[in-house]
């Protein structure tokens, strides 16, 4: 049996995230899990290497998948390019050992969100990026993401309940660039707990608007603290960027 390993691209807008539901199937593993079963002719699962939010994009997602098909690899790719909706691309597809998923020995994911900050929204991109009408203090949002860098408990960061097994995270780093007015936060962290990096970019958009001080990060990051904060950013404006093994 093969196991093939395929990065991919898609537009979240539309998708009630990324895993298969019993009662949805409007869903990225959803659809490609169909149109894989149909070109094999048996019942293939796909594994994914993130469970990506409701309207999260991705511009390279790790997934695998094992398949008794003897297609050659560009004839599959011809067959998903074809019958994939528009939304959803598979950008390669290689051979994998037989063992290897998509889900194990990860060293680091990469997210992105992305920020337009002029006066008015963009028409074309409103669907990608999220709008802050309100000029933001980079300094201060960049000054407050190094407090997050690090290995801390992000349980103040998680809407994960009390049975959590760990809530320690590392954060490698979190890149904050502006250009044209256009910001892009960057977060590349071990692993993220639910809604993490979502509650992460809230919270920074937050300080840079004034509503939050840098010692309430702190605060949040303290490891006696009760406190969660609980807005979420936007998920058009957040994409899964890359993966490392």
């Amino acid at each position: 049996m093969r196991n093939l390993k395929i990065i991919l691209e898609y537009d979240g807008s539309r998708y009630k995230g990324w895993q298969k539901q019993e009662d949805n199937d409007l869903t990225v593993q959803g659809k490609i899990q169909s149109v894989l079963s149909k070109m094999a002719g048996e019942t293939i699962e796909v594994s994914g290497c993130e469970r990506t939010d409701v309207g999260v994009h991705a511009e390279n997602y790790m997934a695998n998948f094992h398949t008794d098909c003897d297609l050659s690899i560009d004839a599959m790719l011809d067959y998903l390019y074809e019958f994939l909706p528009d939304d959803i691309v598979v950008k390669s597809m290689v051979e994998a050992s037989e063992r290897f998923h998509v889900a194990f020995n990860i060293k680091s994911i990469t997210y992105v969100y992305k920020i337009n900050n002029d006066e008015l929204r963009n028409v074309f991109n409103r669907k990608y990026v999220y709008h802050s009408e309100e000029k933001l203090n980079l300094e201060e949002m960049r000054i407050a993401a190094e407090y997050l860098v690090g290995t801390h408990d992000f349980k103040g960061f998680s809407t994960l309940t009390e049975n959590a097994k760990s809530t320690t995270r590392t954060i490698n780093y979190i890149n904050i660039t502006e250009k044209n007015g256009m910001i892009e936060i960057e977060i590349n962290g071990n692993d993220f707990l639910w809604n993490m990096v979502r509650i992460i970019i809230a919270s920074l958009l937050d300080i840079g608007e004034g509503k939050l001080k840098l010692e309430d990060i702190e605060t949040l990051l303290s490891e006696n603290t009760e406190i969660k904060y609980s807005l979420m950013a936007k998920a058009k404006g957040l994409s899964l960027r890359n993966v490392e093994y």
